[in-house]
């Protein structure tokens, strides 16, 4: 069979950065978590959350979503690690590949459940917001299975074929060197339901966890196609790759969330993470700051009151004994009545700037003056 043009495969599955090998699959991983750590994390703000919340609940949903899309693996493949010539302890050996994205979503889930309960962050809401930036990690990750030369289709000539070395072909097909390149497609498949769910989060306003559910339901949908052409090792029921059944299961799942969540929770969340509160030493301090100003004015009004008040009342006095006359009234010198009237326009100023109640005791004072 004879192949006009063809995808290499690479020629060593690590990349040596400087003295230090870092594998192609584990940098995939890496280059995914960081890229639906950012994405998830603007479509939680532009929904009104916190940022940096997404990466904070990362933290605990990453490691819990590695150990179990190991543990499906292991679990699914066990003949790989366990039996004749088989060494258990490669089981531990994550970065020669082996992740079920079953297993990943799963208690990937529980991890993400912790981290939105130790937040008081509703799971559905955060769900929806990463929901895109989880497949767009898959889209990365399946780069990984280039480096490993694994998980491809059956025999091709196609032009986009994938070549494989010798070392890891079928021991049914070891004179064919090309293969469908299913990492390929379901790369490009999962680049298409992130842009898919994007979409219709926007158009239909999704919430409650149905974003998160059109994911796992278009994802499904090219995971059982793309699974069937595989031609590696895998658990058959009817007839049927393991996979393919838990596509349908999974898919079946997802379509009847979106049609039960829909009826009971219509809309999106209004709220999705509440907001941090002021410590109550901030408000507090901020009345009595604005407050302290006006009683240092009414202090300053009422001390000045009460040193002008007596003159005040003397010059009222002589007034009235002048008009009535009284010698000595009438003899005091026209300079001596001048403080009485600066004294009137200094209350009239002072009442004017004190509050009503202050107003109110000096004008009772004035009034005591002439009475005694």
């Amino acid at each position: 069979m004879e192949t006009l043009a063809f995808i290499p495969s690479p020629s060593a599955g690590e990349i040596h950065l400087g003295p230090l090998p870092l594998r192609g699959y584990a940098l995939c991983i890496i280059l995914g978590v960081f890229a639906a750590v950012w994405l998830g994390g603007r479509r939680w703000v532009a929904r009104g959350g916190q940022p940096g919340t997404v990466a904070d609940i990362a933290v605990w949903a990453v490691p819990f979503g590695l150990l179990g899309g190991r543990l499906y693996h292991v679990i699914t493949d066990y003949q790989l690690y366990f039996g004749e010539g088989r060494n258990p302890v490669d089981a531990f050996r994550i970065w020669d590949g082996g992740l079920g994205i079953w297993g990943a979503i799963a208690l990937g889930a529980l991890g993400a459940w912790i981290g939105c309960r130790r937040r008081g962050i509703p799971l559905p809401a955060y769900a929806d917001a990463v929901a895109p930036g989880i497949v767009l990690a898959q889209a990365l990750g399946r780069w990984g299975n280039w480096f490993n030369q694994e998980l491809y289709g059956r025999p091709t000539d196609l032009p986009w074929a994938l070549e494989i070395d010798p070392a890891h072909r079928p021991v049914d097909t070891p004179d064919l060197a090309t293969y469908h390149p299913t990492f390929l497609y379901e790369s490009l498949w999962c680049v298409g339901v992130a842009l898919l769910v994007i979409w219709a989060d926007r158009r239909f306003k999704l919430g409650h966890g149905r974003a998160f559910a059109l994911y796992v339901a278009a994802y499904t949908v090219g995971r059982f196609w793309i699974e069937y052409m595989r031609v590696d090792d895998a658990h058959h029921v009817f007839g049927m790759r393991l996979n393919n059944w838990t596509a349908i299961v999974v898919f079946l799942l997802a379509v009847l969330y979106i049609v039960v969540s829909a009826k009971k929770r219509p809309g999106r969340e209004e709220v999705v993470e509440p907001q941090p509160e002021a410590p109550d030493g901030d408000a507090d301090s901020a009345p009595e700051e604005q407050e302290a100003p006006a009683s240092d004015t009414e202090a300053e009004a009422a001390s000045e009151q009460d040193a002008k008040t007596p003159s005040g009342s003397g010059g009222r006095d002589a007034a009235d004994g002048a008009a009535s006359g009284g010698g000595p009234a009438a003899d005091q010198p026209s300079g001596e009545s001048e403080p009485s009237e600066e004294s009137s326009e200094c209350e009239e100023g002072a009442g004017e700037a004190r509050p009503a109640a202050e107003k109110s005791r000096s004008s009772r004072k004035t009034a005591d003056g002439p009475a005694s």
